[in-house]
């Protein structure tokens, strides 16, 4: 128990820029203290003693608002950040290295004992803020679950899933949102959580403004790439006689 502790408390740190110790991390974060609890509840559980188990689990909801059912199991170097409203239901099966953040479900909806009613997530699933897997199907490895997204089918390994119900994002427009964001780490803004489809005006300005960008970044490398393959060497100070009109600009790059 004290071995997948100090995984628990090392993956916080590698994960989450906030934590500034192992102790601040051991002391204060509500995710580690439920990790903690479900480890202690889901033994009893496993040895047949369901009250005892249940009721772990509850005084867990009561002091770190994560609710995890005894009967869940949940892989090694979990993280559960912040975590206040997460609920994981009895039949839910969590990987290895998995990410899930607050307001998160894990639920059912079949109402059935004895079935698989909960998801599976597996090896190093992210799952944002808000969102909701409902269903007993399985979440394939480093999948990604957009914030406030409705998942109820399953998701393929490394995919990543939006929206209410939830769609997988196309190839395409994955690399155009990973543009997007290296573009606006480079600018020094983030738009954590949000996507292209919200309806907030700025935000969809923002992401116009960020768009246009990288677009301009890209054809001002395709006219660099033609110059030098001209033999133009593009330095601080062009010389009059690299001078050339803009025609001839055009023609390369058409």
């Amino acid at each position: 128990m004290f071995s997948r502790l100090r995984e628990d408390l090392a993956s916080v740190r590698e994960r989450d820029p906030a934590a500034r110790s192992t102790f601040e991390v051991l002391t204060c974060y509500p995710g580690v203290h439920a990790l903690i609890f479900h480890r202690l509840a889901h033994a009893a559980w496993a040895r047949g003693f369901h009250w005892l188990g249940r009721f772990t689990s509850h005084i867990s909801r009561f002091l770190t608002g994560i609710e995890i059912h005894p009967g869940a199991v949940i892989g090694r170097r979990v993280f559960i950040d912040h975590g206040m409203g997460t609920v994981i239901g009895e039949t839910a099966e969590i990987g290895d290295d998995c990410t899930i953040y607050q307001a998160v479900t894990l639920g059912g909806t079949s109402l059935y004992r004895g079935t698989k009613r909960h998801p599976t997530l597996g090896r190093g699933v992210v799952v944002g803020a808000g969102a909701k897997v409902l269903g007993g199907f399985t979440v394939g490895d480093g999948a990604k679950i957009g914030s406030n997204a409705v998942v109820v089918k399953p998701v393929p390994p490394g995919a990543t899933a939006v929206g209410n119900p939830a769609r997988l994002i196309d190839p395409a427009r994955d690399a155009a949102d990973a543009a997007r964001e290296q573009k606006a780490e480079q600018m020094g803004f983030s738009a954590y959580g949000v996507t292209r489809d919200m309806d907030d005006p700025v935000s969809k300005a923002l992401h116009g403004l960020l768009d246009h960008s990288v677009e301009t970044d890209r054809r001002l490398q395709a006219i660099i790439e033609r110059l030098e393959a001209a033999g133009i060497k593009l330095d601080d100070t062009v010389a009059p006689a690299d001078r050339f009109d803009a025609s001839q600009l055009s023609k390369m790059v058409d």
